[in-house]
């Protein structure tokens, strides 16, 4: 099988890797790809979104499978094009993706089939929404409707916070497009997980779960931000609880789905919220969570390729997926000043190299003379994996801890909760 991953984040190196892993695989291309990703793949220079120029390459390249990483990719039309020329791809339509492209239209979704999810409207005037702010009270929860790379989601503690967050999306549009319409929604209390499967129309499989960090500093403190790490299992949240979010909310989705005639092939990720009266949805996404994807994919015991070709080909119920038992966690090291502006090109020394154990996916990373440098916000995604949660962390932090490159900052909390929720 001749493979093509699009993207070029720690997701799609972890795809990449995990991809690798498979007797099936003979070669593997990854567009546009970033700087850790070259000794092991292809990366010609396309754009995630060059859709003609992608189409064009799989063609040419006699690709058997393309695998699409982020969700700009699913929301320019990618699935939509390799299907009408005859090519197979995993993800799901443009009209499906708009789960995750379109917070409002994910809401709607839920309320028509029943889907537990926090209280909302939804407002294209911002003096309605502050209006609406002001009669709720806060904390509440402001969201950019459109795609905003995992930072268009506002928790707001006060009412001048939530009128500010309003101000920003839309006024100022600090994430452009994204913020011509905004949800305010309920702010929700619990524990957060989430929970990813794999989807072929009505055919549900569910992953092992993870608990991703979102904030970007320790304690949960400072904005949100596409992720600063991740940990799975999740040990405070029960099989039981897993199996009835299955049940109750990504069973119900994908039915609903089908019903709405968007079939719906790839993966379904729910961000999950564990509230005194269960779990209820916080949004929806249509591709592999990152950094979620860097720890699920370590603890895969079965053929990646093969699982994204029966979804592709639509013989997922056929299918019986294996888990290993061990732990992993991932810490993501970010540029200074993440997630707001970052100065690029800083040298980045002391990678170890990947064991059994230990894996460093590349994000924000390029190559210049040879020599490895920083290239975006979240730079590399450090994941262990371990007989328990306490060992995982020790291995990936070993590995932080040998990694420079200036202005480096990462969390030093990250799956503290799992551990101490291990011990009790």
């Amino acid at each position: 099988m001749r493979v093509l991953v699009i993207g070029g984040g720690g997701r799609e190196h972890a795809l990449l890797w995990k991809l690798m892993q498979s007797p099936r695989v003979t070669k593997v291309y990854c567009t546009p790809g970033n700087g850790g990703m070259g000794a092991h793949a292809v990366t010609p220079p396309i754009s995630s979104t060059d859709v003609e120029s992608l189409v064009r390459f799989a063609r040419e390249n006699q690709i058997d499978l393309t695998v699409v990483g982020p969700e700009a990719s699913l929301m320019a039309g990618v699935v939509d094009a390799f299907e009408r020329e005859g090519l197979a791809v995993f993800g799901p339509r443009k009209s499906a993706a708009r789960v995750e492209g379109s917070k409002r239209f994910a809401k709607e979704l839920m309320e028509k089939y029943g889907v537990p999810t926090g209280r909302y409207r939804a407002f294209t005037d911002p003096e309605a929404a502050i209006r609406y702010i002001r009669e709720q009270g806060a904390p509440i929860v402001v969201k950019a409707d459109g795609l905003a790379a995992g930072k268009g989601v506002i928790v707001a503690r006060t009412l001048d916070e939530a009128e500010k967050a309003v101000e920003d999306l839309m006024r100022s549009r600090t994430f452009g497009k994204a913020g011509e319409e905004i949800v305010v929604e309920e702010y929700l209390e619990g524990e957060e997980i989430s929970l990813m499967a794999f989807v072929d129309g009505e055919t549900v499989r569910p992953m092992v779960p993870a608990q991703d960090h979102k904030p970007v500093f320790d304690g949960d403190r400072g904005p949100n931000t596409g992720g600063m790490g991740a940990y799975s299992p999740v040990p405070q949240i029960s099989e039981e609880r897993i199996r009835q979010i299955v049940q109750e909310i990504l069973e119900p989705m994908a039915r609903g789905m089908e019903k709405e005639g968007l079939h719906y092939r790839g993966v379904l990720y729910a961000g999950l919220m564990m509230t005194a009266a269960g779990p209820k949805v916080i949004e929806f996404n249509a591709r592999f969570g990152d950094p979620e994807t860097q720890v699920v994919l370590p603890r895969l015991d079965s053929d990646l390729a093969e699982i994204l070709s029966a979804v592709t080909e639509g013989r997922l119920q056929d299918l019986s997926i294996r888990w290993k038992p061990e732990s992993s966690l991932c810490v993501v090291m970010a540029s200074e000043g993440y997630p707001g502006d970052v100065v690029k090109g800083k040298k980045i020394r002391g990678v170890p190299a990947a064991t059994g154990e230990t894996m460093v996916f590349h994000a924000g990373t390029s190559r210049e003379e040879g020599a490895l440098i920083t290239a975006g916000g979240r730079v590399l995604g450090v994941t262990a994996l371990g007989a328990d949660l306490q060992s995982a962390r020790e291995a990936a932090y070993r590995s932080v801890e040998s990694i420079e490159f200036e202005g480096a900052h990462y969390r030093k909390d990250i799956g503290a909760r799992g551990v101490k929720a291990r011990q009790i």
